[in-house]
């Protein structure tokens, strides 16, 4: 199965799990795409048979800049190829900012299922104020959605 990561990172910390998530999905035989920096024309040409959001949140409850031109991009194209997709999102944030707690991952978690991605395990959120390891953090999660996309 061919696994899309989509990225998006304030400090570098997102794409650090997106890179970990790269590794654990490799190592269970998938087949991965991850550019921090790809276009949708990148990720169409791969083909992926199943989508990985991993993104920070900006102060206001926003998508990192650097995913805000994919993320405009796939929502102007609707890609109907990617409807029934298996997909999930990680979520990295800072509790402390209350209301927007995990903003950009719920962006992204809205546009899958405008995109009609089906959620195969519930968003993971992971709390700034709470982790220093957020790669390592991500480990149990990852593990249950390797075996979720096996399934």
């Amino acid at each position: 199965m061919k696994v899309a990561i989509l990225s998006g990172s304030v400090y570098g910390t997102a794409e650090e799990v997106a890179r970990h998530a790269q590794n654990l999905l490799k190592a269970a035989g998938f087949e991965t795409f991850y550019n921090s920096r790809a276009a949708l024309a990148d990720i169409q040409a791969f083909g992926p048979e199943a989508l990985l959001a991993v993104t920070s949140t900006t102060g206001m409850g926003e998508l990192p800049d650097n995913l805000q031109p994919l993320y405009s991009a796939i929502r102007d194209q609707l890609p109907a190829a990617w409807s029934d997709l298996p997909g999930a999102v990680i979520a990295l944030g800072d509790a402390s900012y209350g209301d927007t707690f995990c903003g950009g991952g719920e962006q992204m978690r809205e546009l899958f299922d405008e995109l009609g991605v089906n959620e195969v395990q519930e968003m993971l959120r992971i709390d700034a104020s709470e982790s220093v390891t957020p790669e390592t953090d991500a480990e149990p999660w990852l593990a249950r959605l390797i075996e979720a996309l096996k399934g």
